[in-house]
């Protein structure tokens, strides 16, 4: 603390030093103001000039919609909801750390493999439990991870024999009472897959156990079957279908000029007793110069192969994909790498990353109850012109099919991971969780969450 001597000193200097200045006049004033205009505009130029030779027009981030830039290359996530950056902390449960895992990843012998069930519809259940793995977001740690991931091939696995109904029903509530992570948040932060338009109905009592869980899943609804849909737009994640790692590789199959292509519509599929597919099969009928429906075979020598497959589906300027067993069908997610325009009638149907994708620009969706000579009508007044054009923004989008590692600037994984981020939450809580003023979770028998042990009774 100083003196009065010295406080006076500095307060003289203060005011010999104010009185020694130059009077501001008017002059002053209006030259102070017109440096502050000239700077304003310099900035703003030098801003412009920078950002033009920084950036292509197709390279401004849109605050709105995934934007994909570099000619596709690269991707970005609107920050709304999402945040600017990824940053998240995913832990992958390991097959041996809980009991009954491996059951449900290789049947009850253990006999079945990844390898056998990374093809097919529900290839995705192994490729994104792979991809995780891998994944930089991954942690090691219980205790810092935002989410967690319990791996299982079970679609697979059913279709192959190792577990019927009942076993898979079983071995699910055994594994989920060996994780207290699961009982402490109800399962909200935890991530479970089913691929295959069954959904979540795999586990039969997924609507007691999963209600909260982030489910990931190509199918957004099951009314035709049941009462209720498994699939809940507030928590869960639809995910693209699996479609062939052959046509999702640059060059596999090489489109045809518009101009040679046969048809002006296909629909290459089972009709399955559908009414829309049946619908289908009696207008190639009616019209086979416009619209293609063959009478596919998959066994005996007439098998349509794979490759034959997707030479016939390159061979239209639209590719039809009604719905089937399901809302959601793989045409759809092929059609893109063939560069046909798929047309949706299918009208339950939910697709992936709705958040950031405008699907009226890549794709049209014609009511099922409408299919008929109509629809073949509309689809042949639109010029080629716009069809180049929907096939163009749908050569930029497909990236987000193929589940390629995150190192890849634009795939499934990148776009799953976002979505993930979406899905933190700062707190957790369930019906069989409490809390204290020191922050300490308990349970019903007031024991502190370290302390809990397994079997636990599941909320």
């Amino acid at each position: 603390m100083g003196s009065s001597t010295n406080r006076n000193t500095i307060n003289n200097s203060s005011n010999r030093t104010f009185t020694s200045q130059t009077p501001c006049t008017r002059t002053h004033q209006i030259g102070a103001l017109a440096l502050i205009i000239t700077t304003f505009f310099f900035t703003r130029t030098f801003d412009q000039s920078f950002n033009l030779c920084n950036y292509s027009t197709n390279e401004v981030i849109q605050s709105k919609r995934v934007t994909f830039v570099n000619n596709g290359k690269s991707v970005y996530w609107p920050d709304r909801g999402y945040g600017s950056h990824l940053d998240i902390k995913i832990y992958v449960y390991d097959e041996k750390e809980i009991d009954g895992l491996k059951t449900l990843m290789y049947g009850r012998d253990g006999k079945i493999t990844a390898d056998s069930c990374v093809k097919g519809q529900w290839g995705t259940q192994v490729k994104i439990h792979k991809l995780l793995l891998k994944s930089k977001f991954r942690t090691l740690v219980k205790e810092e991870a935002d989410l967690f991931f319990v791996p299982s091939y079970v679609k697979c696995v059913r279709m192959m024999g190792g577990l019927n109904d009942k076993e898979i029903n079983q071995t699910y509530v055994k594994v989920l009472t060996q994780m207290p992570y699961f009982r402490l948040s109800g399962g909200r932060n935890h991530i479970f897959i089913f691929p295959s338009g069954a959904g979540a109905h795999l586990f039969r009592s997924w609507a007691a156990y999963l209600n909260r869980s982030i489910i990931l899943t190509p199918e957004g609804d099951r009314t035709d079957k049941r009462d209720t849909s498994a699939f809940n737009t507030w928590k869960d994640i639809i995910i693209p279908g699996n479609v062939d790692d052959s046509l999702t590789k640059s060059g596999s199959i090489q489109p045809l000029p518009l101009s040679k292509r046969k048809y002006l519509a296909n629909f290459l599929g089972r009709a399955q007793g559908k009414s829309g597919r049946l619908q289908l099969v009696e207008l190639a009928k009616q019209f086979p110069d416009k619209l293609e429906s063959p009478e596919l075979k998959f066994s005996g020598p007439d098998k349509l192969g794979r490759a034959e497959y997707f030479q016939h589906l390159r061979n239209a300027k639209f590719c039809l994909a009604p719905r089937g067993e399901s809302s959601w069908t793989l045409r759809f997610y092929e059609s893109y790498f063939v560069e046909c325009v798929p047309v949706i009638l299918s009208d339950q149907v939910e697709l992936p990353f709705q958040n950031v994708i405008d699907y009226s620009q890549i794709s049209i969706k014609w009511p099922a109850t409408r299919i008929g000579p109509q629809l073949l009508d509309y689809l042949q007044s639109i010029p080629d012109e716009e069809i180049e054009s929907m096939i163009a923004r749908g050569r930029t989008v497909r990236c987000l099919w193929v589940y390629a590692p995150e190192t890849e600037a634009c795939s499934a994984m990148v776009a799953i991971l976002w979505e993930f981020q979406a899905k933190v939450r700062q707190f957790h809580q369930s019906a069989e969780t409490f809390w204290l003023h020191n922050g300490s979770i308990v349970n019903r028998n007031l024991e502190q969450f370290h302390d809990w042990r397994t079997p636990m009774p599941l909320p």
